[in-house]
């Protein structure tokens, strides 16, 4: 490293504690998280090959690929629509992996299995099997789901926290979970519905298949992630909090996000058990979009509400001299990002264009831990290692990034600086 680089940054010799040297130990954890992963990817593996083999014996192989074929429809769009919602501050692709995953083939798999036991235990108990089956979708079903689901949230809470910073990183792993679990919940559906069909004779507009697609995938796509979000914002909720009142706080948002998840559910599910003929309609109409709505203002507003902390809280380490005082212009306007980083792409090439994303991501996650620092959020010896952690990987992309974002904070009209000169001696006086 070069002179210039801080102290604490440059090479150490590996220290010993116990007979074994940091690094030693470094790798052990590596490997132990290696064996963990193993053992989480071959857990979702079963649960998939598993809930497959269930899926194809109630649908039949031709309904399966039906469904399959149908139900694959909106993925893309949600995937796509949660992507966006945390391009402030992406995470790893592995999270949202697994987020998808898990609700595609671990909670899918409860939530079938579950749900079957309770329905069978009530027919058996109340000998009133249709009153079973609309009792076990509005009181059990939303349970065991909205718990099956929220599970993923609740992992990746504890085992992916520098990764969970806000609200919006709940709303985006809830989002991928509940739909993962649609996905799945949707060949099921549909593959059922195409069998009906095939068994009934029904073709065309009036058959079961296009009416089950529309209303599932055309009217309320957004339906299971709507009510797992609500989860998901309690999470996000949880980690800004600090004080006094920190820990009944930090309990009761999660909690209270999940009730609030399985009672949407809930009433989703009664609007055409209960409510006939026009309570699907009602309920669609007085809840489920005005609720949407709420959930699609609260996302932007927590979008921007972290461009705003980008801009609040990095001048501070543009004073301690880590950051170029573009950078927090910059990094607070998505606009200016993607042109950041089309910019070093173009003029440096696909690695520095990369370099851009990745000093963006770790800046961000530097704001959001300072401000969950400031309320308490944040144990102070945890914020050092972290923050420590950070400031390195921002150091090893500044000389790239700060160029890239410098051009974009001047061409948005962020800031103002004069043109860059060189002169023979390559000195760049009006480097920021």
């Amino acid at each position: 490293m070069s002179e210039s680089t801080p102290q604490f940054l440059q090479p150490r010799p590996a220290m010993r504690l116990g007979g074994r040297s940091l690094r030693e130990r470094g790798r052990a954890l590596a490997r132990r998280r290696g064996v963990r992963i193993g053992a989480l990817v071959t857990l979702l593996t079963l649960c998939g090959l598993v809930i497959l083999a269930l899926v194809r014996d109630q649908t039949g192989t031709e309904g399966f690929f039906v469904g399959l074929a149908l139900a694959i429809a909106p993925v893309p769009v949600l995937v796509a629509v949660f992507r966006w919602v945390g391009r402030v501050d992406p995470g790893p692709w592995s999270n949202l992996a697994f987020a998808f995953a898990w609700g595609a083939c671990a909670a899918a798999l409860i939530a079938i299995i579950a749900n079957s036991f309770a329905t069978q235990w009530l027919t058996t108990a109340t000998a009133d099997p249709a009153g079973a089956q609309s009792l076990g979708a509005t009181a059990i079903a939303p349970v065991v789901e909205e718990s099956a689901k929220g599970t993923a949230v609740l992992l990746l809470f504890l085992f992916r926290r520098r990764h969970f910073t806000g609200v919006v990183d709940g709303i985006v792993f809830a989002g991928f979970t509940a739909t993962g679990f649609a996905f799945t919940e949707n060949i099921l559906y549909l593959g059922n519905a195409f069998g009906e069909d095939k068994l009934l004779g029904g073709t065309g507009i009036a058959s079961f298949t296009v009416a089950t697609f529309f209303v599932r995938i055309v009217m309320s796509p957004f339906a299971h992630p709507l009510f797992t979000v609500l989860t998901g914002v309690g999470f996000g909720l949880r980690t800004l909090v600090g004080g006094r009142h920190a820990k009944a706080l930090r309990v009761a948002a999660p909690l209270t996000g999940l009730l609030l998840a399985m009672g949407m559910h809930a009433l989703w599910n009664a609007s055409s058990g209960f409510f006939r003929p026009f309570g699907f309609y009602i309920v669609y109409a007085l809840f489920m979009v005005p609720v949407f709505g709420l959930v699609t203002w609260l996302t932007i507003w927590a979008r921007q509400r972290g461009l705003r902390m980008v801009s609040d809280v990095l001048p501070a380490y543009v004073a301690a001299g880590w950051l170029d005082p573009a950078v927090p212009c910059a990094l607070s306007s998505m606009r200016a990002r993607t042109m950041a980083r089309d910019f070093a792409g173009r003029t440096y090439g696909t690695s520095a264009a990369k370099a851009v994303t990745e000093y963006g991501r770790h800046a961000t996650a530097l704001a959001a831990l300072r401000r969950q620092a400031e309320r308490g959020a944040v144990p102070a010896a945890e914020f050092a290692v972290r923050e420590r952690e950070l400031l390195a990987r921002i150091w090893e992309r500044r000389e790239p990034a700060g160029h890239a974002l410098l051009h974009a904070a001047r061409a948005t009209g962020r800031v103002w600086a004069p043109p860059p000169y060189l002169d023979h001696s390559g000195f760049n006086p009006y480097r920021l």
